[in-house]
């Protein structure tokens, strides 16, 4: 990936966290379809890479993204059909890729995170936001539906809480979004990167396998039965104890531990 500063798109490494920063500071972020694909792309790449342990996504300035790009809304708006549809998809992909990394994406939100951006923020696993962040859906207002961001919102907060974000196109509040239950964490915007970087080495301190496996839990258990689900879950539960990961994790527990109650006996 290019981390050229005159790139739509910058990409950062801190430790064994990958930065994938939105460039268009000017344009308070908005996305284009080069944007969308570079940030699928990065998204793709550093899920299967071993060096990587976290990722984080974010924007240049004191935005988010703001969604679209007015140039590409008058682009897309001369689309055919199946211009169309190639468009969605694509960002339907994007969504995609970040719920289905294999890494924990978060999602560092500072002022808007509006339309598409707030659909990027909802796909992520972690949306830590600053003080100064506002979230709203506005497609409505322009006779867009937020169709495919709907479908992620729907797994943060309630059906209530969705319509009346989708239907009004008003913004909220970080201190709102957060009580609706939309994002993690609410901080002093002087914190946010810092909060951030503390999260990312929580993240990168854990065992790749069983990070990658929960996520993989979360994503199917949602479609299933009570049973099923249960069923499913002793069954991953025993496949996870065979891992060397797993194996290690245990070890280094009980010798831990052992070598704490050698000590208190000393101290006795």
């Amino acid at each position: 990936m290019n981390t050229a500063n005159n790139q739509s798109v910058i990409i950062e490494q801190v430790g064994l966290t990958k930065k994938i920063i939105m460039n268009r500071p000017d344009k308070r972020n908005s996305l284009d379809e080069e944007m969308i694909l570079k940030i699928r792309e990065a998204v793709n790449e550093f899920s299967e890479d071993t060096e990587t342990k976290s990722i984080v996504i974010t924007g240049t300035g004191e935005n988010f993204c703001s969604g679209l790009n007015l140039d590409y809304l008058q682009k897309i708006s001369k689309y055919d059909i199946l211009e169309n549809k190639t468009d969605s998809n694509n960002f339907k992909d994007l969504l995609l890729s970040i719920y289905n990394c294999k890494k924990p994406v978060i999602a560092m939100v500072d002022g808007y995170a509006l339309a598409g951006g707030c659909g990027i923020a909802s796909a992520c696993d972690i949306i830590i936001a600053s003080d100064r962040a506002q979230f709203g859906y506005t497609e409505v207002k322009i006779g867009f539906i937020p169709a495919i961001v709907m479908v992620f919102l729907l797994k943060r907060v309630s059906e209530a809480n969705a319509k009346d974000l989708l239907l009004t196109s008003k913004f909220i509040s970080a201190q709102e979004a957060y009580r609706i239950g939309f994002i993690n964490y609410h901080i002093d915007h002087n914190l946010l990167e810092s909060y951030t970087e503390n999260i990312c080495r929580t993240f990168n301190q854990m065992p790749s396998s069983s990070i990658q496996l929960t996520k993989e839990m979360f994503r199917n258990i949602s479609n299933m039965s009570f049973d099923s689900a249960l069923n499913y879950a002793a069954n991953m539960n025993a496949l996870t104890r065979m891992t060397e990961e797993c194996k290690k994790g245990i070890y280094r527990f009980l010798s831990k531990d052992n070598n704490s109650g050698k000590k208190k006996k000393n101290n006795n």
